[in-house]
C-alpha cells in the first residue's frame, strides 16, 4: 500500500472502506507531515488539528457513517479566502488577521456534508491578488519542487499543500488563473469551473464577475469527484447557474476517438519558454495518437486579455474592498483622532502594496471622466473575447495550450516589475473573462525538473468533456509522472 499521505482521494477511500486504514491514522499522518514541513513550505496559515482529530474519532467510533458520503474521512484543505465558521479567515491579509466568520461558505458546507475532514486553511496572495503567492502578509509559500521558486498564485498554498502531500486535496479560487497557474507550477491537477457552476457564497470577493471556486487534486478522477460535491445551484448566490449538479466521474473513461481538439494559434506564440512549447506540442501529438482530431483555431483578441482583465478586476476590487474601513470588522487603527484618519491609516496599514496598487488602479478607472475610456472599453473587449471562444467552439470540443509561458520562476524574480508578473497570466485570463471552464494537468518537466502544465479549456458548462480529455491524457502519460523531492513518508 502506498504511503498514506501520497494517496489520491479514491485510493484513500478504498483503503478506509476496506478497513486497511482508520480515519484517525490518515488524519494523524497528514497532521504530522504538516507539522514537519509547513514551517519551511508555509502552505497552511491555520491548522485545525483538534477538530480534525475529533471528526476522525467520530468515524472510527461509528458515530459517523464512513459509507454514507463520497468524501467521508478524507482530509482536505481550504484556501483562506473561504469563510469557515469559528475558524480564522485572513485572506492572506493583515487587515483580516483576526477575523473569525460566523458562517461557512456554501462550498465548505458541501464538503462537510460529504464527510470531508478539514485540516486547515491555506496561504494565498492577499485577497487573491497575485501570481506568485509572494503577496501574502504572512510570508511566501515555497514550491515543493524547488523551495527557491514560487508555487504560483494566488492559490499557491493549496497547490503546494497538495503537491507536498500535506492534504489529500484542496479548494482554491480562480479569478484570472489562480487555480490553473499554481497547479501547473506545482505539478498537480487544478480545475476552474464555469462561472456560476460553483457557489461564491462565503467566498471573500476580489472581482465578483470573475471569481470561481474549484478543486486542486492529485489526479483527474479526484478533480471530477470533488467538483461533483461542490457544484450545483445555490439560491444564496445570485450569480449561481441554475443547472443540476452532475456526476463528473461517470464519463471519464468514455472514448475520446473523434474528439475535436482546437489549438489556438495565439497560444502557440513566440516568447514562450522552449521547454514549455515542446511539452505542449508533445501533448498535441499524444492526443492525436489517442484518436482525437487536432484543429487549428484562432482567438484573435487574446492579446487584449491582460489589459482588459487588469482594468475590470481592479475596478471590481476597488468596489469590493471599500468595506474594509476600520469600522465594521478587521484591522482598526486604534490611535485615530478623527474619521478620515481612521479610514486612511486602517487601510494603508492593513493592506499590502499589491492590493493598494490595484485599489488605486481600479478607483482611477471608475472615476468620472475615465469610466468610458477604461472600464467600458475593457467590458467591450471582454465581449469580443467571449465571441472568439464561441466561434472557436463551433469548430472543436475543447481547446488546449500552455497554462503559463514559463515554468515556476524564482522567488523575488518578478516582484519589482508588476507588468512582467501580470503577463505571466496571458494564457489563463481570456477563459476567465469569458467565464469558461479550464483545467491544468502535468504534461512534462523541464531539464531542471520543474513541472509543466497543459491547459484544457471547454465551452460553457463543458466540465465533463474537459475532464474526460484530461483523464485520457493522464492515463496515457501516467508512467512519466514524477513527485516533488520532499519526504514521502509522514
Amino acid at each position: 500500500m502506498a504511503s498514506v499521505t501520497h494517496m489520491t482521494i479514491h485510493e484513500l477511500r478504498e483503503a478506509l472502506l476496506a478497513k486497511k486504514l482508520s480515519v484517525s491514522e490518515a488524519v494523524r499522518a497528514y497532521l504530522e507531515r504538516i507539522e514537519r514541513l509547513n514551517p519551511h513550505l508555509c502552505c497552511f496559515l491555520t491548522v485545525t488539528a483538534d477538530q480534525a482529530l475529533k471528526d476522525a474519532r467520530d468515524y472510527d467510533n461509528s458515530r459517523k457513517d464512513l459509507t454514507a458520503s463520497p468524501l467521508a474521512g478524507v482530509p482536505i484543505a481550504v484556501k483562506d479566502v473561504l469563510c469557515t465558521e469559528g475558524i480564522r479567515t485572513t485572506c492572506g491579509s493583515k487587515i483580516l488577521e483576526n477575523f473569525i466568520p460566523p458562517y461557512d461558505a456554501t462550498v465548505v458546507t458541501r464538503l462537510k456534508s460529504s464527510g470531508a475532514v478539514l485540516l486547515g486553511k491555506t496561504n494565498m496572495d492577499e485577497f487573491a491578488m497575485g501570481s506568485s503567492n509572494e503577496n501574502s502578509a504572512f510570508g511566501p509559500v515555497r514550491n515543493p519542487w524547488d523551495p527557491d521558486r514560487v508555487p504560483g498564485g494566488s492559490s499557491g498554498g493549496s497547490a503546494a499543500a497538495v503537491a507536498a502531500d500535506l492534504c489529500a486535496a484542496a479548494l482554491g479560487t480562480d479569478t484570472g488563473g489562480s487555480i490553473r497557474q499554481p497547479a501547473s507550477f506545482c505539478g498537480i491537477v487544478g480545475l476552474k469551473p464555469t462561472y456560476g457552476r460553483v457557489s461564491r457564497y462565503g467566498l471573500v470577493a476580489f472581482a465578483s464577475s470573475l471569481d470561481q471556486v474549484g478543486p486542486m487534486t492529485k489526479d483527474v478522477r479526484d478533480a471530477a469527484l470533488l467538483l461533483s460535491v461542490i457544484a450545483g445551484h445555490d439560491p444564496k448566490d445570485s450569480t449561481s447557474v441554475d443547472h443540476p449538479a452532475e456526476d463528473y466521474t461517470a464519463a471519464l473513461e468514455a472514448p475520446i476517438t473523434g474528439l475535436r481538439i482546437g489549438m489556438p494559434k495565439e497560444y502557440f506564440m513566440e516568447g514562450t519558454d522552449p521547454e514549455v512549447a515542446e511539452a505542449t506540442s508533445k501533448a498535441c501529438r499524444i492526443f492525436r495518437d489517442l484518436g482525437a482530431e487536432l484543429v487549428e483555431v484562432s482567438l484573435p483578441h487574446t492579446e487584449y486579455g491582460v489589459a482588459a482583465y487588469y482594468i475590470i478586476a481592479p475596478a471590481e476590487a476597488s468596489s469590493n474592498l471599500a468595506r474594509y474601513d476600520g469600522v465594521k470588522y478587521g484591522y482598526r487603527f486604534a490611535e485615530a483622532r478623527d474619521l478620515m484618519t481612521l479610514y486612511k491609516e486602517s487601510r494603508s496599514r492593513g493592506f499590502g502594496a499589491e492590493v493598494k496598487r490595484r485599489i488605486m488602479l481600479g478607483t482611477y478607472c471608475l472615476s468620472a471622466g475615465y469610466y468610458d475610456a477604461y472600464y467600458r472599453k475593457a467590458s467591450q473587449v471582454r465581449t469580443l473575447i467571449r465571441r472568439d471562444f464561441t466561434e472557436a467552439f463551433q469548430k472543436c470540443d475543447v481547446l488546449i495550450g500552455p497554462v503559463s509561458p514559463t515554468p515556476a520562476f524564482k522567488i523575488g524574480e518578478k516582484t519589482d516589475n508588476p507588468l512582467q508578473m501580470y503577463l505571466n497570466d496571458i494564457f489563463t485570463l481570456p477563459a476567465s473573462l469569458a467565464g469558461l471552464p479550464g483545467l491544468s494537468l502535468p504534461c512534462g518537466y523541464t531539464s531542471a525538473g520543474l513541472p509543466i502544465g497543459l491547459q484544457i479549456l471547454g465551452p460553457h458548462l463543458g466540465e465533463a468533456t474537459v475532464l474526460k480529455a484530461a483523464y485520457h491524457f493522464e492515463q496515457a502519460t501516467k508512467t512519466e509522472r514524477q513527485t516533488p523531492p520532499v519526504p514521502e513518508t509522514a
